[in-house]
């Protein structure tokens, strides 16, 4: 972590924001998240945007590339992939909220492995759809970009509210090493990520809805965009994993409530909150009533290699954003049940 915020990581809290990383809200560049899966205990991941001397679009992507160079060998990571589609991402103007993002994955008595982010968008929101086809072209998964392009956008919606946020790779060669593809749904309701995921086998869209249902409390996402990922192997004509992301803290009156949230979906998907409380004590010492974004996203995995859940912690190390008014839970909670309901036959 310290090499990946270079000399920014000494930088005093009483001072802003070196850069207005969109990592976090308050623009901290780094997140935490835990992984739970079966039959092994969570993972913990770190996301960080590295940032450059000044920090700056072209700076900051500078500087993961040197991050990541730095660490090849380190942690025994393959560049393979990323060589194949590295210049189609460089550009002098980058566009968009960030250019590479790096996230660190820490298992119990294994080497940390490393994944990184591009932005699909860094050279225009209507250049995406064509950088995306062309970088999957060169890793041999044309075939699943095109029926997820097919099935999982809304018509006439790409490039509009169903935007290409993300590209991700796996730095590494083994059975288990990823491409992954983030699709962000703004203004979406349930059963429109039911039938984005539908491309998918085995993905139960009974389990989908009511788990968007039960984080988000509502059937409609206006304020923050829901964001599905597909992963893609080589050889299939279509993606063969997905998971919802569904940002709670934009849900929420305030992180006790996200808290709650949580726990009851680490119970019904069989999993056991005490590390989850353990790693929200180590971040933060105040109420939990006190504010609301802490407890940034939670998502739902589903497909090889590990399904499972994820939550999602910020590290405020700017701001904490105050709770907002109290609203009647109940009320929500009697909307959105009958609408997962709903969502769910409509595959």
């Amino acid at each position: 972590m310290s090499d990946l915020l270079g000399p920014h990581g000494s930088r005093p809290l009483s001072e802003p924001p070196a850069w207005l990383s969109n990592v976090a809200d308050d623009h901290t560049p780094v997140e935490f998240s835990l992984a739970y899966s079966q039959g092994e205990p969570p993972a913990l991941r770190l996301l960080g945007e590295a940032l450059g001397s000044p920090p700056g679009p072209q700076t900051n992507m500078s500087a993961g590339e040197e991050f990541i160079d730095a660490h090849t060998g380190r942690l025994g990571l393959s560049t393979a992939r990323l060589d194949l589609v590295r210049d189609l991402f460089a550009t002098d103007h980058p566009q968009g909220t960030f250019g590479l993002w790096c996230s660190l994955v820490f298992r119990r008595a294994r080497r940390p492995e490393l994944k990184i982010y591009l932005n699909p968008e860094v050279k225009g929101v209507q250049r995406a759809p064509h950088l995306v086809g062309e970088a999957l072209h060169r890793l041999g998964l044309a075939k699943s970009y095109q029926t997820m392009l097919d099935h999982a956008v809304r018509p006439d919606e790409l490039g509009r509210n169903d935007r290409l946020s993300f590209f991700a790779l796996d730095l590494h060669d083994g059975p288990q090493a990823r491409v992954k593809l983030y699709l962000s749904h703004h203004h979406a309701e349930i059963r429109d990520v039911v039938r984005a995921a539908g491309i998918v086998d085995g993905v139960d869209p009974t389990e989908l809805a009511e788990f968007c249902a039960a984080a988000g409390g509502a059937n409609r996402f206006d304020s923050l965009p829901l964001v599905g990922s597909y992963t893609l192997t080589e050889g299939a004509d279509a993606p063969v994993g997905y998971s919802i992301y569904v940002p709670i803290r934009g849900y929420v009156n305030d992180d006790r409530e996200a808290r709650d949230r949580v726990v009851a979906l680490l119970a019904r998907h069989g999993f056991d909150s005490a590390t989850f409380d353990q790693a929200v004590a180590a971040v933060t010492q105040r109420s939990l009533r006190d504010g609301v974004g802490l407890i940034a996203h939670v998502s739902l995995r589903l497909g090889p290699p590990r399904p499972g859940v994820t939550v999602y912690l910020s590290a405020e190390a700017y701001q904490v954003k105050p709770p907002r008014p109290l609203q009647l839970p109940a009320a929500r909670r009697t909307v959105a049940r009958p609408a997962a309901r709903r969502a769910a036959t409509t595959r």
